[in-house]
């Protein structure tokens, strides 16, 4: 793959120590990855913090950019404003598996789930990974949840990992991708916002670059290698996560969450009929407790005035996860043989001379 020397940085922010969500303090990530053969899926967990998330819940909204999708927890999620578990990825037919997990999970940790206690919300959201992987077998176990909440940490693989070992994108390897970017605070300190994506979308033909136009001459090239050209019409999806530490509530998390779609559209996407689009965005800066005994927190929220910086780092940090996807994929062999090449074995060198790069300051 290119060097990360040559990787394009996206806007003018600084971003964080590890250019990934994890940048957000107490978010943490984990994988589990399964790759035999016709099997080239897995699952993507995101702690929102480290306790559990159905004492104390996470600010939280969605948005829907288009809804070809199969999605868990989105109803609830929309008329309460908060996330009551981790947040998890994976493959369309495994939705469900992926949801009792969450289910038993709770339910060991707060035998009360369902009795004396409200029934917990899961949160699963998905991808059709079938080119690459046979979805039909199903493969993804309750314990394949839980191995990926038990590894979450600051630290974390991307590209062809867990919920992204079968994704593909712009009829190349995509998968896993994150980023950071910070923002001056009102106080002088900083606000971080850091996003992941599970990119499983796109035409080739309509893949930018860091605002540069590959995907014809890509396209063209595959050609010339033996790689027949596709005509699909768009049938992808991609999921998008973004943290921040600011004080925010549901409703502006919403319009947080609705920039992300900024960062997508800069890469080539038209949020085409067949792809599932959504964006899901949270606060880490308050929980709300699960009990009305317990003391409401008495937060201080942004004010919708100061909220562009905001902005800006969700479209920013979106596109340059995205290319981190691109960027960090490997090629993947799976169901029929079917092959998805990783962009850096395709993308001429030449490609990359006109790429503005930075490293963290």
């Amino acid at each position: 793959m290119p060097s990360t020397t040559s990787l394009p940085f996206i806007g003018n922010l600084l971003q964080g120590a590890r250019n990934a969500i994890t940048d957000v303090e107490g978010v943490t990530v984990g994988h589990r990855t399964l790759a035999d053969g016709p099997v080239q899926t897995g699952v993507t967990v995101i702690r929102p913090h480290a306790g559990d998330p159905f004492r104390d819940k996470v600010p939280a909204a969605a948005v829907v950019l288009n809804g070809f999708g199969k999605s868990v927890g989105l109803v609830q999620l929309e008329e309460l404003g908060v996330l009551e578990t981790p947040i998890a990825l994976t493959n369309t037919f495994s939705v469900g598996t992926v949801a009792t997990a969450q289910i038993r999970h709770c339910i060991a940790a707060n035998p009360e789930s369902g009795r004396s206690l409200p029934t917990v919300n899961p949160l699963v959201f998905e991808c059709n990974d079938g080119f690459l992987n046979d979805i039909q077998q199903m493969a993804v176990s309750e314990a394949d949840y839980l191995h990926a909440l038990a590894s979450a940490g600051a630290d974390f693989a991307q590209g062809s990992v867990g919920a992204g070992r079968g994704m593909s994108s712009f009829q190349l390897k995509g998968g896993i991708g994150s980023a950071s970017r910070r923002v001056s605070a009102r106080d002088g300190g900083l606000h971080t916002v850091g996003t992941l994506v599970l990119a499983n979308y796109g035409r080739q033909p309509q893949l930018l670059l860091a605002g540069h136009a590959v995907g014809e001459r890509l396209a063209a090239l595959q050609v010339s290698r033996g790689v027949p050209a596709s005509a699909e019409p768009e049938k992808g999806s991609i999921i998008i996560v973004v943290a921040t530490d600011a004080p925010l509530d549901a409703r502006q998390l919403r319009r947080l969450a609705l920039r992300a779609g900024a960062g997508l559209a800069r890469t080539g996407s038209v949020f085409g009929h067949g792809s599932g689009d959504i964006v899901l965005a949270f606060s880490t800066a308050y929980t709300v407790p699960d009990r009305v005994e317990r003391p409401m927190p008495a937060v201080a929220m942004l004010h919708d005035g100061l909220l562009d910086g905001l902005f800006q780092a969700a479209a920013d940090s979106t596109e340059q996860a995205i290319l981190h996807a691109l960027w960090r994929a490997t090629a993947v062999t799976g169901r029929d043989g079917n092959h998805r090449a990783a962009l850096g074995d395709v993308l001429p060198p030449s490609s990359l001379s006109s790429f503005e790069t930075r490293m963290p300051p």
